[in-house]
C-alpha cells in the first residue's frame, strides 16, 4: 500500500483522529510572524483542520492535499476550494506571507526533501515564514503502509544549511496531542531573508 492510499482508504478515521486536537500553541509562534490579512498555504491540509482555524482568524488561506478523499473533506469543512497537488508539484513564486506544513512533509523522500524546501522557500515572499513538524528520529521507515522520513536537529540543521537566503526562527520539541499517542516531533519555524 501506498502512503497516498492509506489516507484515501482511512479518510474517515483519520479526520476524526486530528480534527479536534487543539494546535493552538502551534499557531501561536507562527502567526506571530506574519503581517495582518497575511496570504497563507497549508501544505498537505489533511481534515482542514488548520485551515478552518487561519480562515476564522481573518487569514487568506491556500491548501493543497494528494488524496482526494480528504480534499473532499477538507474542502466540505471549510468552504474553500483544496487542491489536489502533491508538494513535489508546487511552483508559485513569493505568492505567500507563510507556509504551513503541520506533519506533511514527513511523507516526503527523504532524498528530495531539499528539492521540496526549495520549492517552499520559492513560493515565500521576502519575510515569509514555514512551519514544519517531523516525527522526532533520524530513520526513514514504513508503518501502517505509509512510509516517513524522521527528522532530527542535526538533520534539520544540514537540510537549513542548504540555503542561503533562510533563518531559524525557532525549533522546539512537543509531544503528540492525540490522547493515544506518546509520540515526538520536532517543529521548525524558518524564514525567508528579505
Amino acid at each position: 500500500m501506498k502512503t497516498i492510499d492509506y489516507y484515501n482508504q482511512y479518510a474517515d478515521e483519520f479526520t476524526q483522529s486530528t480534527l479536534n486536537v487543539d494546535m493552538e500553541s502551534l499557531y501561536q509562534p507562527f502567526l506571530a510572524e506574519l503581517p495582518e490579512y497575511a496570504q497563507l498555504l497549508d501544505v498537505g491540509c489533511g481534515s482542514g483542520r488548520d485551515i478552518l482555524a487561519f480562515k476564522n482568524k481573518g487569514y487568506k488561506v491556500e491548501a493543497i492535499d494528494y488524496s482526494e478523499e480528504l480534499v473532499e473533506r477538507a474542502t466540505l469543512l471549510t468552504g474553500l476550494q483544496v487542491r489536489l497537488q502533491s508538494f513535489y508539484e508546487i511552483d508559485e513564486h513569493e505568492a505567500y506571507d507563510g507556509v504551513w506544513a503541520c506533519a506533511s512533509l514527513l511523507h516526503c523522500e527523504r532524498t528530495r526533501l531539499a528539492e521540496v524546501l526549495g520549492k517552499l522557500i520559492h513560493t515565500l515572499k521576502p519575510d515569509g515564514v514555514l512551519y514544519m513538524s517531523f516525527k522526532y528520529g533520524d530513520s526513514d521507515r514504513e508503518k501502517d503502509g505509509r512510509a516517513f522520513t524522521d527528522l532530527n536537529e542535526e538533520q534539520a540543521e544540514a537540510l537549513r544549511n542548504q540555503f542561503d537566503d533562510v533563518e531559524q526562527i525557532k525549533q522546539w520539541m512537543t509531544v503528540d496531542q492525540r490522547p493515544d499517542r506518546q509520540e515526538k516531533w520536532l517543529n521548525l519555524l524558518w524564514k525567508k531573508i528579505a
